[in-house]
C-alpha cells in the first residue's frame, strides 16, 4: 500500500489543476487497457486508499462469473497524470482488488509479485523497451460473411503516388528530418509522454520499413513501471494519431513484404548497492558476466514457451519468418540483429551491460510479458543454464543442416504452437503467474487462434481460387 502522503498529493493535484473527471485505467488478461471515468468532486485520500467499485468482472474475457463480479479499482497514486487532450481528466493506474485481497488474475499484480521475487533473491532487474510501431494516415477494414477488407494509406508509402515523402519498402531506417513524414507526430508524442506523463523517450527515429514506421527508446525501469510506461506510450500514441487524423497501429506485421514491428527489451540485473551484475571487464568476448551468461541460459531454455506471452497474437508469427530483421531462431551473439538475443557491445567499459531480447511485439501484455522474461532469466541463473556459444554469423543464411548441427531451436511457427510449449514449460513461471490465471490466458488466447482460422485472407484467395 502506497503512504498516505502519496494520496494527499493526488488530491492537492485534483484541487489545483481543476480535475472534474477521474479516468481509471486497467488492463485485462489478454492486454487491453480499459477505462472508467469517475467524478473528482468530493474525492478523499479514504476513497482513493479503499477504491472504487467500478469493475463487472462478468463483462472481461477470462475474469469472473456473473453470478460473482463485483471488483474494486486500487488507484495507485504514482501513475497520476493529466491528460493534455482532456484538460478536466486526470488518469490514474489501478490494481484490481476482490473482496480486500489482490485479485487473482489481475495482470499488473504478477509485475508486482516479480519485483517482490527479484529483492527476495537480492536482485533490483531495469527493462528498457524499445517499441516500434505505425503511424497510417488512415486504414480501410471490412470484415464480414463475404468480404475481407484491408487497405493501408498513407503519403511516404510508395504505393500512395506522393512523390515529396517518398519511402521505399524496407529502406526508411533513420530516415532524414525534412523527408520524413512522421516526424512531427513523434515529436509531439515524446513531448507528452515527457511533460504530461513523465516518461523520459531516450531517443527516436524513423524505422526501415515505409508508411510511417518508428521506433523509440524509453528509459530503463523496474518491470512494473516499465509495463505501466508500455501501456501509457500505447494509450498517448493513439490519442495524440488521433488528433492529427491519423493512426497508431501496433499490430506486428501490418503489411506484406515490408519489415514488421517489435518490442525490443533491454534487460540488466543489479544488487541493491547499483552495482551491475551482468558487467565483467574481464570477459573478452563482450564484457559479460558469467551470472548474465546463466541468465542467457533461461532466456533460450523458455524461449519457445516465452512466445506465448511475448508474441501472443496471430499476426505476430507474420513477423517471425527469416529475411525482415525479426528474430526465427534462439541464439545469442554480441551486436548481433538476426539472432534472439543480442548483447550490445558498441564501445568497451560500458558499466550498463544489459542483455536485449528481441522477440516481444506491442500486442503483448505487458504486465506478463516482462514478468515472464525476468523470470525466465533468473531460472536461468538459479538452475546454471549454459547458454552455448555465441553465433557470430547471419544466422538467416545459414543452412538448415548446420542448424540442426549446432542444435539451434526455432521459435515457434504459431500462437497455437506457442501455446503448446507454454502449457508444458509453467514451471519457471509459478514465482508469480497463478495458475488460475495462466490456464484463463491460455484459453482465451487458444479461443483467438481457433476464432482466426476461420477467416479466409484475401492473400489466400489470390493463391487457390484458381486451383
Amino acid at each position: 500500500m502506497p503512504e498516505a502522503d502519496a494520496y494527499t498529493v493526488v488530491i492537492e493535484r485534483i484541487k489545483r489543476e481543476g480535475i472534474r473527471w477521474l479516468e481509471l485505467q486497467t488492463t485485462d488478461l489478454v492486454g487491453y487497457l480499459r477505462s472508467v471515468y469517475v467524478s473528482a468532486r468530493g474525492v478523499t485520500v479514504d476513497q482513493l486508499k479503499r477504491g472504487f467499485g467500478k469493475l463487472d468482472g462478468s463483462s472481461v474475457k477470462g475474469f469472473k462469473p456473473i453470478h460473482d463480479s463485483d471488483l474494486v479499482l486500487l488507484p495507485d497514486p504514482e501513475t497520476y497524470a493529466k491528460i493534455p487532450w482532456s484538460p478536466e481528466v486526470a488518469r490514474l493506474i489501478c490494481d484490481i482488488y476482490d473482496r480486500g485481497k489482490s485479485f487473482i488474475r489481475d495482470p499488473r499484480a504478477v509485475a508486482r509479485r516479480v519485483e517482490e521475487y527479484l529483492a527476495s533473491e537480492g536482485y533490483l532487474a531495469l527493462v528498457g523497451p524499445e517499441p516500434e510501431f505505425f503511424f497510417f494516415d488512415d486504414v480501410e477494414l471490412s470484415v464480414g460473411h463475404g468480404e475481407q477488407v484491408y487497405r493501408v494509406y498513407s503519403a511516404e508509402a510508395p504505393w500512395s503516388g506522393v512523390l515529396d515523402s517518398y519511402s521505399r519498402i524496407k529502406e526508411s531506417y533513420q530516415k532524414q528530418g525534412s523527408l520524413d513524414h512522421v516526424l512531427d507526430i513523434r515529436l509531439e508524442l515524446a513531448r507528452v509522454l515527457e511533460e504530461n506523463f513523465g516518461l523520459r523517450v531516450v531517443f527516436h527515429h524513423h524505422e526501415a520499413a515505409t508508411a510511417g514506421q518508428l521506433e523509440a527508446g524509453l528509459e530503463a525501469l523496474p518491470p512494473l513501471r516499465v509495463a505501466d510506461a508500455i501501456q501509457t506510450l500505447k494509450y498517448a500514441a493513439r490519442a495524440v494519431a488521433r488528433m492529427n487524423d491519423m493512426i497508431a497501429v501496433f499490430l506486428p506485421k501490418p503489411l506484406y513484404g515490408d519489415n514488421g514491428s517489435g518490442l525490443h527489451l533491454h534487460l540488466s540485473l543489479y544488487t541493491r548497492d547499483g552495482t551491475n551484475l551482468f558487467y565483467d571487464p574481464n570477459d573478452e568476448y563482450a564484457e559479460l558476466s558469467q551470472l548474465g551468461r546463466y541468465f542467457i541460459g533461461g532466456l533460450m531454455e523458455h524461449g519457445r514457451a516465452l512466445s506465448a506471452l511475448v508474441s501472443p497474437t496471430v499476426n505476430s508469427y507474420r513477423r517471425l519468418v527469416p529475411g525482415f530483421e525479426a528474430p526465427v531462431y534462439l541464439t545469442w551473439s554480441r551486436g548481433n540483429r538476426s539472432t534472439a538475443i543480442r548483447v550490445p557491445f558498441y564501445e568497451k567499459g560500458d558499466v550498463h551491460k544489459r542483455v536485449e531480447y528481441r522477440p516481444p511485439d506491442m500486442t503483448c501484455n505487458p504486465y506478463l510479458a516482462v514478468a515472464a522474461v525476468v523470470l525466465a532469466g533468473l531460472d536461468g541463473i538459479k538452475r546454471r543454464i549454459d547458454p552455448g556459444d555465441p553465433v557470430d554469423e547471419d544466422v538467416y543464411r545459414m543452412p538448415e543442416w548446420k542448424l540442426r548441427q549446432l542444435g539451434i531451436k526455432r521459435l515457434p511457427r504459431s500462437l497455437e504452437e506457442a501455446l503448446d510449449e507454454l502449457e508444458s514449460d509453467c514451471e519457471f513461471l509459478k514465482p508469480a503467474f497463478p495458475s488460475e490465471l495462466l490456464e484463463a490466458y491460455i484459453e482465451a488466447k487458444r479461443l483467438e487462434a481457433r476464432t482466426l482460422q476461420q477467416y479466409p485472407s484475401p492473400a489466400e484467395v489470390h493463391y487457390y481460387i484458381d486451383l
